[in-house]
Order: structure tokens, then C-alpha cells, then sequence
């Protein structure tokens, strides 16, 4: 009798990717590692998948699809943002893997499903269109996201776990407010490119050109290094730079 395919292998197999990449990176991301630690063998991961880039591409688009359909029956933008955290809770090895490199190719053309809904959700609330919030966007991503991270490597847990939930969706609350008043206005740095496109698949663009040919780490201004403190033959601390 021929074997019968099982179901619930490539779920396994993404599942220990991520457990396997939140442990050690991609070092430990071998495709024996997977096979053993997804309860196959490696002949099999490879029937799947053509190599590690290949089996993270698949995790990032399961795990982008799944928080979408978290997100997309949320009616509001806090709704939605409560939403995000919990998954990012219950989901958390593979939120992980999700962002690691989100900036660069392959990760950067593929669709933000959920970035795009949650810019729709933005526009709705202050008008416009939702590439003119999408600087914005980024602002409220980076609270949720900074929130998650630290819920999820802080190990919170009750009331601790709750203050910082809602302090994250107070905080996005604020921002869009401000946002209002503001009515579009750049506080700090150049305006939003209209060449910089985010989560569109082939229409995305980050390049260096973007910012005038600098990079961008030319942007942030980088702080002297603290002089080093060696011991001398007699004993006593001295600096040297």
C-alpha cells in the first residue's frame, strides 16, 4: 500500500523552522535540524523545500497570511492594534522570524498584507490617501512592534502582561491624534520620498538614492566612542583614546 500524505508535515516543518531560528538564527536553521526537530527525515524537508531561504520565504508568507486574517474582521484601528499584540503573543517564534531583515530583498518585495490594512484603517480616520500616511504607519508600527518584542523576550505575564498592552494602544491613540492636528505636517527630517514604497510587492523601492545618494546611516549622527581605561605599570587608571 502507498504511503499517505500527511497533512500536517509542512505546518510541522515551518513550526520547527521558527522554533529552530529563535533559538540560534539561521546558523541553526540546517535542514537536518528541521527534518529532526519536525519528526521526518531530511529527504523529506527537501521534496518541500529547495533550502533554508526557502523554508523561511514560506514562513513569512504563512505567518504574514495568518496575521492578516487575524487583523481584517477588526473594524477600527485600536481593534486592529489589540489584535496585532495578541497574535504576536500567540504566535511568537514566528513573529520573530517574520521581521528579522524585513528591509531587504526577498522580504521587502513580498506583500504587507497587514501593514496595508492597518494603513487603509489609518486613512479612513484621517483622509487622504494611504501612501500619504504611510510615514506615519511606520511611527504606530514601531510602537506595536517594540511592545511585542519586548512582551515576548520580557517574558510579562499578568498585570505587568495588561499595563503594557494598553499603555502600547494609549500611546498609538496619542499619535494619531497629534497626527490630526498636525493635519500631515513633517516635524523632524525630510518629507516622506514619493519614491519610498512600502509593502507593495514590485512596486516597493528602498535604495540609498532615495536619500540623496548618502546612506542611511549617514542620518544619524554617531556619538564619539567613551575613551578606554587601561592600568599602567604602577597600578594606576589612565584613559587613552
Amino acid at each position: 500500500m502507498p504511503r499517505q500524505a500527511d497533512p500536517g508535515l509542512e505546518k510541522r516543518i515551518l513550526e520547527a523552522a521558527s522554533r529552530l531560528h529563535a533559538r540560534g538564527g539561521e546558523k541553526a536553521l540546517t535542514m537536518r535540524a528541521v527534518a529532526k526537530t519536525a519528526g521526518t527525515t531530511t529527504p523529506t524537508v527537501y521534496e518541500r523545500y529547495r533550502d533554508r531561504d526557502d523554508i523561511l520565504r514560506a514562513l513569512r508568507l504563512q505567518t504574514r497570511a495568518e496575521l492578516f486574517d487575524t487583523l481584517r474582521g477588526s473594524r477600527t484601528l485600536a481593534a486592529a492594534c489589540k489584535s496585532y499584540l495578541e497574535f504576536a503573543l500567540h504566535h511568537r517564534y514566528a513573529y520573530e522570524v517574520l521581521f528579522d531583515r524585513f528591509a531587504e530583498p526577498p522580504s521587502l518585495h513580498e506583500p504587507w498584507p497587514t501593514f496595508n490594512l492597518l494603513r487603509e484603517r489609518l486613512t479612513r480616520r484621517l483622509g487622504g490617501t494611504p501612501r500619504q500616511h504611510t510615514r506615519l504607519m511606520l511611527s504606530l508600527w514601531s510602537l506595536m512592534h517594540g511592545t511585542a518584542l519586548l512582551l515576548i523576550r520580557g517574558e510579562a505575564i499578568g498585570p505587568l502582561r495588561t499595563q503594557m498592552v494598553h499603555a502600547c494602544l494609549d500611546a498609538v491613540e496619542v499619535v494619531v491624534a497629534e497626527a490630526s492636528r498636525a493635519k500631515g505636517k513633517v516635524r523632524s527630517g525630510p518629507k516622506w520620498p514619493a519614491n519610498l514604497i512600502l509593502g507593495e510587492e514590485t512596486e516597493s523601492k528602498v535604495s540609498h538614492e532615495d536619500y540623496g545618494g548618502e546612506k542611511a546611516s549617514a542620518q544619524i549622527p554617531r556619538r564619539k566612542p567613551k575613551a578606554k581605561r587601561r592600568t599602567s605599570r604602577h597600578g594606576t587608571l589612565t584613559k587613552s583614546n
